[in-house]
């Protein structure tokens, strides 16, 4: 089989829950579902941005849109929109997760909500927040499955994980202290580039994790992880304007010389068409995990492929205390430990509520959320 998603065709209609949709690669990939003819949701950080998402994406014929309010930078926020969707009781088929945010040359840690480092907070915490909330309507489909944005910053050893600070979580002592930590680690000193690393490394972790937590408990589900790839988009917003505000002349160069000069990224249409394939391809719906990127193999020229996350983030031992720590810190139940019975298929005797919750655009079912700030990678 091809590893390719641009070779193979989009699957039988799925509902589809995506973070990071707002703008870069969750956008371009919305769009292509929808116009699949996809049901989406795609939580938004606050009314402008979801009214915002809308106006873009409406204009798709027979578009069935779902825009809730979630902001990852607040676990209270994301606890309304999971209780939101909750009440719905439409079944997830896609559950993907792909917001991200990343603010380079800070001198000081930015802070989410309940105090946490904002990078990890959003591109890590809130997420595992999400999904332990969400699994329920996910075990509901026939066919579920669980993507993440990763990036190949996570592996030391990586051309981008070789620049500056590498990536290491250590045995996690900043995070297990909570509110006020600034790195995972607790020693390094905070670097805002390195903190995106380890919230990268996090999500490789969290989702073998996860897979390997449902395959013991008897329900196992496609997970997988990619790496987009550097994407460096021409417009002035996406995932690097929190970078821009602190070094704007030095994102520039970058860009220039990165994308312009030496042809090293992907733009956000080929990596969003990417993911929808991911979120949507029944190539792509074998229940283990998987991790697969879109390297670059000469100027110019990308090939996506299967490949293994470094070897910390194979570390089972380190991906169980991650979870632990991260579910206290997130303050969910941890459902996985306890329940083993998969909730009933919809159409097998269970009903569901007609509600929708607000912000829906016609249509019987929803899913999706939407993104924080947006994500491209390297």
């Amino acid at each position: 089989m091809s590893d390719d998603p641009r070779t193979s065709t989009l699957s039988r209609r799925r509902r589809i829950l995506i973070t990071g949709a707002s703008s870069g690669i969750g956008q371009q990939a919305a769009l292509l579902l929808l116009q699949a003819g996809h049901r989406l949701t795609l939580p938004c950080r606050d009314q402008d941005r979801a009214d915002a998402t809308r106006q873009k994406l409406l204009g798709v014929d027979g578009a069935d849109l779902l825009t809730p309010i979630c902001d990852l930078a607040d676990l209270k926020s994301v606890e309304r929109c999971a209780q939101e969707l909750i009440a719905h009781g439409t079944p997830i088929d896609t559950l993907v997760l792909n917001a991200g945010l990343q603010y380079s040359g800070a001198a000081e840690p930015q802070r989410s909500a309940q105090g946490y480092e904002l990078t990890v907070a959003v591109n890590h915490l809130a997420h595992q927040a999400l999904v332990m909330q969400l699994l329920p309507l996910l075990e509901r489909s026939e066919s579920p499955r669980l993507v993440i944005t990763a990036s190949e910053v996570h592996d030391p050893h990586s051309p981008g994980g070789r620049v500056a600070q590498a990536a290491g979580l250590g045995d996690l002592a900043g995070l297990r202290t909570g509110a006020g930590f600034s790195m995972v680690d607790g020693h390094s000193p905070f670097s805002a580039d390195k903190a995106y690393k380890d919230s990268k490394l996090c999500n490789l972790l969290f989702a073998r994790g996860l897979e390997r937590r449902l395959r013991q408990r008897g329900t196992p589900m496609s997970v997988l992880a990619w790496s987009p790839g550097l994407v460096i988009p021409r417009s002035s917003g996406g995932f690097f304007r929190q970078s821009r505000h602190h070094n704007e002349w030095g994102q520039r160069l970058f860009a220039l010389v990165a994308r312009d000069l030496l042809r090293l990224t992907a733009t956000p249409g080929q990596a969003g068409a990417l993911l929808a394939q991911l979120a949507s391809s029944a190539a792509y719906g074998r229940p283990e995990f998987s991790y697969h990127v879109n390297r670059l193999i000469a100027p110019g020229q990308l090939r996506f492929e299967s490949a293994d996350p470094s070897p910390e983030a194979q570390d089972d031992a380190l991906a169980d205390a991650l979870w632990t720590v991260s579910a206290q810190l997130v303050d969910v139940p941890d459902g996985l430990s306890h329940r083993p019975l998969r909730a009933p298929v919809e159409g097998r005797g269970q009903s569901t509520e007609t509600r929708q919750p607000q912000g829906s655009t016609g249509g019987e079912e929803h899913q999706g959320l939407q993104d924080q700030e947006e994500h491209p990678h390297g």
